[in-house]
């Protein structure tokens, strides 16, 4: 089981058993996940060019004034990821995050399938470097369950609990509500609860909990995976249940521009809804139920 590999046996009975809603700490046994990400995993992934630049992103928040994210192009040569140019940044005391690794390093690819297959939620990870003093990301909040693998050195995870409950893809997410006085607020109450995560820990963070970590604390630079599995929802069952709506005339016939932009919208709108009515109550969830869940278990992208 490849959640083994992030989390001991008794977090991942808790993880499929009730899917925590709070932080969770653990302390994890030293894995195959080891011996493909340890210290030198930069090196042989980042400084030497093979994650695509598309996959990077070079951020610092722990200067003052913070830096802001460096554009692609300034760690790129001849179009492609300068490693080099990644080994200065970070020496200047900037973050590096290799993004979807799932889509790089086959190991890990094996990983991600794996736990697809042990959850039925598609997946993905980053990895960070963060030199000692750092800090890459500033406070936000996710919107999947994240577990955090601390590979080397020490980071500092300050959380506060959700401003939002259960927020989604394109709804309730960070980027799309934020108030930038928020963080004034959550730095003068201070947070809800604080970890520092040593190798051999992983932290179970949950959707909607706001985190602000950073290494500035740290006497060495920080190396920590991040996992994180999109939950299903019922959202997602009924695009599912829908997406075969296309398949009758009734759903693909013409709507006149004069409909859209006079009075007669509202009895479009009434129409449809009927529609769609008449083509849920033929479904047979039975018969769905085996293709829905192949989705669940195949699906990589991003879905609700």
């Amino acid at each position: 089981m490849s959640l083994r590999y992030l989390l001991p046996a008794d977090g991942v009975t808790e993880l499929l058993g009730s899917w925590p809603d709070e932080p969770r700490l653990y302390e994890r046994e030293t894995t195959e996940l080891d011996r493909h990400v340890n210290e030198g995993f930069f090196e042989t992934w980042a400084f030497s060019g093979c994650v695509p630049a598309a996959e990077v992103a070079v951020m610092n928040h722990g200067a003052k004034p913070p830096r802001p994210s460096i554009n692609p192009a300034g760690f790129m040569t001849n179009g492609r990821t300068d490693g080099n140019k990644l080994r200065g940044y970070c020496e200047q005391g900037y973050t590096l995050r290799l993004g979807n690794l799932q889509r790089v390093v086959p190991f890990l690819n094996g990983v991600s399938r794996r736990i697809q297959r042990e959850t039925g939620y598609s997946n993905y990870l980053h990895a960070f470097l963060t030199p000692p003093g750092g800090q890459g990301l500033r406070h936000h909040w996710d919107q999947q369950m994240a577990v955090i693998v601390q590979i080397s050195g020490t980071k500092t995870w300050e959380l506060w609990e959700p401003k939002f409950k259960d927020p989604m893809r394109l709804h309730l997410e960070s980027p799309r509500v934020w108030q930038e006085h928020w963080r004034e607020e959550w730095a003068a109450k201070g947070p809800d609860q604080t970890y520092e995560l040593r190798p051999g820990q992983s932290l179970l963070l949950p959707r909607g909990w706001i985190h602000n970590p950073h290494a500035r604390g740290a006497a060495e630079s920080s190396v920590h995976l991040t996992f994180a599995i999109r939950e299903r929802t019922p959202f997602w069952l009924a695009e599912k249940l829908t997406e075969g709506a296309i398949e009758g005339e009734e759903f693909r016939r013409i709507i006149l521009p004069e409909q859209i932009q006079g009075d007669g919208l509202s009895g479009e709108l009434e129409g449809a809804r009927l529609a769609l009515i008449r083509y849920l109550e033929r479904l047979n969830p039975e018969e769905l139920s085996s293709a829905i869940r192949d989705a669940a278990l195949t699906e990589l992208e991003y879905t609700t």
